[in-house]
């Protein structure tokens, strides 16, 4: 650990004081610093991208959100311009800028962020919950890619908590059977308490 400055705030940027971080997979591979963090992240950063926290100061040009307001972040900044952007497919923009491993994260005191990224939650959501917004998105935007209402659906590696989220979705959504795989008994567990009709370990198969 080291005493870092507080983050400048540009004319677009928010400036947040983190309350709640959350550690994600990712954060994991560049702990251990394999092959794949090797190749990625450029140090000196400061990691960590599923986090929520407090507005503490705003930019000149900002809008939409106000000094107080509890808020968490969307951890991927996508250009706007490119052809998926244009398209409203930002999730697939082909110049993504990752919030804790492009730029620094969520990991300290205070992060900057722009704007356009930072989400209001409901304030009956607990700071926990909200400080996982950012996996439980891609839980969410991944189970509603498909009409889930009275389908059977098949989740592997649902023990993942990306997995077992979107067996909570499905769940929720109306989906007739939701199976799963998993090789962990306690992911399995977990993933049956979240919505999953049936998890199997695909080693016994």
């Amino acid at each position: 650990m080291e005493e870092v400055p507080i983050p400048a705030v540009g004319p677009n940027d928010v400036l947040m004081k983190i309350k709640k971080s959350a550690i994600c997979g990712t954060d994991l591979h560049i702990y251990k610093w394999d092959e794949w963090a090797q190749q990625t992240i450029k140090p000196p950063v400061i990691i960590g991208h599923e986090f929520m926290g407090t507005v503490v100061e705003v930019g000149s040009e900002v809008d939409r959100v106000k000094v107080g307001e509890r808020v968490t972040v969307e951890g991927h900044i996508s250009c706007g311009f490119c052809r998926n952007c244009r398209r409203g497919r930002q999730h697939i923009c082909d110049h993504t800028i990752g919030i804790g491993v492009s730029r620094n994260g969520g990991f300290a005191e205070y992060v900057a962020v722009p704007a356009k990224n930072v989400l209001h939650i409901d304030d009956r959501i607990s700071d926990e919950m909200m400080s996982i917004m950012d996996p439980f998105g891609n839980a969410t935007h991944t189970a509603l890619s498909f009409p889930l209402l009275g389908e059977d659906v098949l989740i592997t590696g649902i023990g993942g908590p990306i997995g077992a989220m979107a067996a909570a979705i499905c769940r929720f959504s109306g989906a007739r059977n939701i199976i799963g795989t998993d090789l962990s008994p306690y992911r399995r567990e977990l993933a049956s308490k979240l919505g999953a009709t049936e998890v199997i370990d695909p080693s016994k198969q």
